[in-house]
């Protein structure tokens, strides 16, 4: 973006007759709508650059943020009791 800001503003300075000489600034209020048109046309452009590179930066910081792991939570073993009842053994588990 540092790049294009010294050609946004000579391009603006262009279409606002800064560059001409004072004899060379006759309006036109026709021409100065089709000036106008553009300099929108040229901010919406840079605008447009301006958000699609702050999109960018903002996935790259997502690529960069490691996922945590899952914590390792205890789990609870049922207790279970054997019980010999004559020849049988009998579990009961909770």
């Amino acid at each position: 973006m540092s790049a294009l800001r010294p050609l946004i503003v000579f391009i603006a300075a262009m279409l606002a007759g800064v560059g001409l000489p004072a004899s060379a600034q006759v309006l036109d209020p026709g021409n100065a709508l089709i000036r106008q048109n553009d300099l929108q046309i040229l901010q919406n452009r840079v605008q447009r650059q301006q958000y699609q590179q702050q999109q960018q930066q903002y996935r790259d910081q997502d690529r960069q943020i490691v996922p945590q792991p899952r914590p390792v939570v205890p789990q609870l073993q049922p207790s279970c009791q054997t019980q010999i009842i004559g020849n049988t053994a009998v579990t009961n588990c909770r």
